[in-house]
C-alpha cells in the first residue's frame, strides 16, 4: 500500500500537505491543482500496473462528469470513476475528452462515443442522445431509456453495513445521509441508500427517526450534522453511524475528535466508496469499498462492445461491494 511519503514525491508536495489535503483541513492555503494533483496520485497509486498499450487509434472517448472540476475534489468518488476510465481507454490506444458541467462541448467527428459520469435529468439524457446514441452510463441506471449503464449493488451494500452493526450489538444505529439536484437543478435526486437503511432498520425493529440525518455529501455537512446529533441527542447519541460516503464520514469523525468522543470506544463510523483518503484520516476509516476502477474500465469496455457491435439492445452491469474494517470500527 501506498504510503503518504510516496504520494508527496509523486506529487511533489511535502508529506504534511498531503495529509492536510488527504483530511480536507479547510486552513490549508493551497491552490486547487496542488490538491487535484494530490488526490490523483492517491487514486492512481492504488491502480494496478497498467497492461501493454495497444497503438493508438484516430479517435476519441468523451468523458462527460455530471460534476465541475472543482466539485469533483470535494466528492473523488467521481474523480477515481473518471481516472477508471482513462486508464482503460489509454490501455486500449483511444484519447479521451475530458467534459466537466461547467464546460462548453461540442461533439467532435473523431469522438467515437461518450462515457456519462453521475445522475442525469431525462433532459440532458436527450440532450447527450442528441449528440450520438454511442453512450453508457456510469453509475446512473438508464436501462429504461435503453441505455447502457453499470452501477452499484446498494441493497448489498446497505445490508453488510447495517448486520455487521447488529452482529456488534449495536442497539442505537444512525445513518448521515445526502441530498442532491440534477446539474441543470430540474429535481431533486432519491438517494437509495436513504430508504434501504430505513427499511432495513423498520425490519429489524431498530429505526429512530431521531438518528437519521440528512445533508450533502461534503465534509462540511456531515461535521454540522454529526455536531447536531452531539448536541441534540447527547446521552442518547448512536453508538454506531453509516455515512452515506466518505466525505461525510471524514467530517462525521472531525466533530467527534472535537466533542471528545473516542471513535471506535464510544461511536462506531462506517462510510461509503472506500476513496484513497479513507486509509488516512484518522482513525482510518472502515468503509464501503465501491470498485470504481473497474466501475470505469466497465462503462468503456461496455461502450466498445456497442460501437464494436452494434447492437440495439441495452445492457445493464451491476457491481457488488465489500465492506472494508478499519480503525473506525470494533473488527
Amino acid at each position: 500500500m501506498a504510503t503518504i511519503k510516496d504520494i508527496a514525491e509523486k506529487a511533489g508536495v511535502s508529506s504534511a500537505t498531503v495529509s492536510r489535503v488527504l483530511n480536507y483541513d479547510e486552513t490549508l492555503s493551497v491552490g486547487d491543482e496542488t490538491k487535484k494533483r494530490v488526490f490523483e496520485v492517491a487514486e492512481r497509486l492504488d491502480y494496478k500496473k497498467y497492461k501493454k498499450k495497444k497503438p493508438k487509434k484516430n479517435a476519441k472517448i468523451a468523458i462527460i462528469q455530471w460534476y465541475t472540476e472543482k466539485e469533483e475534489l470535494d466528492d473523488l468518488y467521481y474523480l477515481s470513476l473518471r481516472m477508471g476510465v482513462e486508464k482503460r481507454a489509454e490501455e486500449e490506444g483511444y484519447d479521451t475528452l475530458r467534459v466537466f458541467h461547467d464546460t462548453d462541448f461540442e461533439l467532435e467527428e473523431e469522438v467515437k462515443g461518450i462515457i456519462a459520469l453521475g445522475k442525469f435529468s431525462d433532459k440532458q439524457v436527450a440532450k447527450l442522445a442528441n449528440w450520438t446514441k454511442n453512450i453508457c452510463f456510469v453509475d446512473s441506471d438508464q436501462l429504461s431509456n435503453k441505455y447502457d449503464s453499470v452501477v452499484v449493488d446498494f441493497e448489498q451494500a446497505v445490508e453488510s453495513v447495517l448486520s455487521y452493526f447488529l452482529q456488534t450489538n449495536h442497539e442505537k444505529i444512525g445513518f448521515i445521509g445526502g441530498k442532491e439536484k440534477f446539474a441543470d437543478q430540474s429535481e431533486d435526486i432519491m438517494d437509495k441508500r436513504t430508504y434501504l437503511v430505513e427499511n432495513y432498520l423498520r425490519r429489524t425493529n431498530k429505526y429512530q427517526k431521531r438518528y437519521m440525518f440528512n445533508g450533502t455529501f461534503e465534509v462540511k455537512s456531515g461535521y454540522a450534522l454529526m455536531q447536531k446529533a452531539i448536541s441534540e441527542l447527547g446521552e442518547d447519541l448512536p453508538t454506531a453511524f453509516f455515512a452515506a460516503n466518505d466525505a461525510i464520514a471524514v467530517g462525521c469523525l472531525r466533530a467527534l475528535q472535537e466533542a471528545h468522543i473516542s471513535v471506535p470506544d464510544k461511536v462506531s463510523i462506517v462510510g461509503f466508496n472506500d476513496i484513497s483518503i479513507a486509509k488516512y484520516v484518522f482513525p482510518s476509516l472502515s468503509t464501503v469499498k465501491v470498485y470504481t476502477e473497474l466501475m470505469g474500465e466497465t462503462g468503456f469496455d461496455l461502450l466498445m462492445d456497442r460501437i464494436q457491435s452494434e447492437r440495439e439492445v441495452a445492457k445493464k452491469i451491476t457491481l457488488s461491494t465489500d465492506l472494508i474494517l478499519r480503525e473506525s470500527t470494533f473488527k
